[in-house]
């Protein structure tokens, strides 16, 4: 009963912030308390450790990092750079964008890490050629995901060393393609969907090459565009923390370019901080008291292992929306491997259906993907942006579980 209680208190925050224009966030924090104290008897330091400190972190530190990009104009030179490139032909960009976040997760960087270089870019250019922000942020969102489970990246090593512990081989290439293909199917139908027809039938832009700054911004500019580059090395290669590095170079930036970040701060998204880290604060509680696990076990001792199978894929995809996606692998997989010894179902074909299932849904505001897409966009967009990546989210959590289960398990 207490479960469901809590899982009613969280559908009340969301329709009450539906109704009245109040922070989500603010409505999560504040129920959190109430039934930690009231409900749960959990002390309100306890439901504090739940706090996403470190989400927090990564989206002011790179927001305040791009915002003072932005103002002395590196990003600009980059977009401009690339529509150069590419012949001015604003189609080719949804491209870019998938297919370099792609490559970074590929190759081991996380996936925010991935959006956090990207995303600034996409949403620029975005901006700039009238291209609509939802698909260049969507793009960029499951081209990390299509290189998300690569032999080589961080969510490929957990979900195949999580299995082989269990005593199942793993199939890292099998994993990967199938992750891989999966995506760049969703990503066909957002770019046709989503404006790609007419950016087809568009001639190419001949955009304006940016004014010469005065010295002083020009040094701020390369500045910058080298910490990026710097940032950039130190999450790939050297595996830092993208919050961390991006703090790191912020400063920097703050000491180096003074220009630059004057205002900077004040463009950090602090709405969709508040806004995100109260609704991840609530899930949080929700795992801290067994509520994630509690139904994890009620499917797992269904009778079927293919109902089974596709309920942990909902599982997965529902809690991950609002949770880390990273912690859901090595819970809802385990759960599944005992179904692997009735011949029912393809070990393989399981394990990618909800490794796919629990990640589609990092296109949510409340992932942390999706917060710096939203964290990233112009501010008079960002509550649009929000409404919008909720509702494509919603979609996806209803869709894209059964779509991957039916591929990989019903028909393998």
């Amino acid at each position: 009963m207490t479960h469901l209680i809590l899982v009613g208190t969280l559908a009340l925050v969301f329709l009450i912030a539906t109704l009245r224009p109040i922070n989500m966030g603010l409505l999560a924090l504040a129920a959190a308390f109430l039934v930690s104290a009231t409900l749960i008897d959990i002390p309100a330091k306890e439901v504090l450790a739940g706090f996403p400190g470190d989400l927090v972190v990564i989206l002011v530190g790179v927001t305040f990092l791009f915002a003072i990009a932005e103002r002395n104009g590196a990003i600009e030179w980059v977009v401009h750079g690339l529509t150069r490139m590419f012949g001015h032909r604003a189609v080719a960009m949804p491209w870019v964008v998938f297919i370099a976040a792609a490559l970074l997760t590929s190759f081991g960087a996380l996936g925010p890490a991935a959006v956090a270089i990207v995303a600034p870019v996409a949403l620029r250019f975005a901006a700039q050629h009238k291209i609509s922000p939802l698909m260049m942020g969507l793009m960029t969102i499951h081209g990390a995901q299509a290189g998300a489970f690569s032999p080589t990246s961080v969510y490929g090593g957990i979900t195949n060393g999580v299995i082989e512990m269990n005593g199942v081989a793993p199939e890292p290439l099998m994993l990967f393609f199938a992750s891989l293909f999966f995506n760049l199917a969703v990503a066909i139908l957002i770019f046709l969907f989503l404006g790609g027809l007419r950016l087809l039938r568009e001639a190419p832009d001949k955009a304006q090459v940016p004014e010469a700054p005065p010295p002083e911004i020009e040094r701020e500019r390369s500045l910058t565009l080298l910490t990026l580059g710097a940032m950039a090395i130190a999450t790939i290669a050297f595996g830092i923390d993208i919050g961390v590095a991006s703090m790191v170079a912020a400063a920097f930036l703050a000491i180096v370019a003074p220009r630059s970040q004057k205002g900077a701060v004040d463009r950090v998204a602090w709405s969709t901080v508040l806004l995100i880290a109260g609704v991840v604060t609530y899930v949080a509680l929700l795992q801290r008291v067994g509520t994630v696990s509690a139904a994890g076990e009620l499917i797992a001792g269904i009778g079927s292992p293919l109902l089974a199978v596709l309920l942990l894929c909902y599982l997965g995809g529902i809690v991950s929306a609002f949770a880390s996606s990273t912690a859901l692998l090595g819970i809802v997989v385990p759960l599944a491997i005992p179904f692997f010894d009735h011949g029912e179902v393809s070990a393989i074909g399981t394990v990618a259906a909800i490794a796919i299932a629990t990640t589609i849904v990092d296109t949510s505001p409340f992932s942390t993907n999706g917060a710096l897409v939203v964290a990233n966009a112009a501010e008079p967009i960002r509550e649009r942006l929000v409404r919008q990546l909720l509702g494509y989210s919603a979609i996806v959590a209803l869709l894209g579980p059964l779509v991957a289960w039916f591929i990989f398990v019903f028909l393998a």
